[in-house]
């Protein structure tokens, strides 16, 4: 989840349009966010529009948002509010806009067919879907780092194959100190799945970001 403090905003012809004090790189259209304590004409869950950094302008006769491109407004979103006074300016705002990040490119059942096996208790089976949440964050923005721009849908068979193997590697880890469990007395077992080819599935090389 990123929160992300409101500093500035406009609203107009049923749109609402509020700055940031943080850069919003992670947001794109069609996610969704929270915004809280702005005020009627901003609060609720919505639907981010644009995020074009120049001053908003309301909307032209053929329903097109209109900007002002001599006037820059970084840190930018913009999203539909009906039913709301248009302001004449942009003004000086407090609250919260946030952004929580969901994603299901996997479900439980896709890392059990991977695994070939039945859970035996019902504490396994939550710690299936333990697995199988945090692979899907973790994918996410390791595909993110590397200058991907996905979306709530898996884009690729690869990219799935990639996440449910790093799901079944955290269940597989389960009980270990590091990676998998292992007898001193009959050697190391062997790692069906290393991390390099689950980076490799992803797509990810080395990470633009750190």
């Amino acid at each position: 989840m990123a929160e992300y403090e409101v500093t500035h905003g406009i609203y107009r012809d049923g749109y609402a349009a509020l700055q940031t004090l943080t850069p919003t790189t992670n947001l794109r259209l069609g996610d969704a966010i929270a915004v809280a304590g702005v005020g009627a004409s901003f609060n609720g869950n919505h639907t981010v529009y644009s995020t074009e950094p120049y001053a908003f302008e309301g909307v032209d006769s053929n329903g097109y948002l209109v900007f002002d491109y001599a006037a820059a407004k970084p840190n930018q979103i913009i999203y539909a509010h009906g039913g709301h006074t248009d302001m004449d300016a942009y003004e000086a705002l407090t609250g919260t806009l946030t952004h929580t990040e969901s994603v299901s490119w996997i479900v439980a059942a896709d890392v059990l067919a991977w695994l070939g096996i039945d859970v035996a208790t019902a504490n396994d089976t939550a710690f299936v879907t333990t697995c199988v949440n945090a692979s899907n964050a973790w994918c996410y923005r390791k595909r993110e780092q590397a200058g991907y721009t996905d979306s709530s849908t898996v884009p690729s068979a690869d990219v799935k194959l990639g996440a449910i193997m790093y799901a079944a590697t955290l269940y597989r880890e389960r009980g270990s100190v590091d990676s998998f469990a292992s007898f001193d007395a009959m050697g190391t077992f062997p790692v069906p799945s290393t991390l390099g080819r689950i980076m490799q599935l992803l797509g990810c090389g080395r990470a633009q970001v750190a």
